[in-house]
């Protein structure tokens, strides 16, 4: 285990936060002008999607907080 703590987990939890901001703005600005006008139930996979596509990254994130490395 480490003894000292890293200076990458401050700035990957800030980068975590500020990259869920904006990618959330950015959802909530373009998507419903382009799904609007379809049914609830049409809308609700785009939305379940897109909602959990920050995830893919994430992993290598986190690696990267811990180790220093994204692989």
């Amino acid at each position: 285990m480490r003894e000292e703590p890293s200076w990458r987990l401050p700035v990957g939890i800030l980068g975590l936060l500020v990259g869920l901001a904006v990618y959330g703005l950015l959802i909530a600005r373009y998507v419903p002008d382009l799904i609007g006008g379809w049914p609830a139930w049409a809308q609700t996979p785009i939305y379940l999607a897109l909602g959990l596509a920050w995830l893919l990254p994430l992993r290598r994130f986190l690696i990267w907080m811990e180790t220093g490395r994204w692989g």
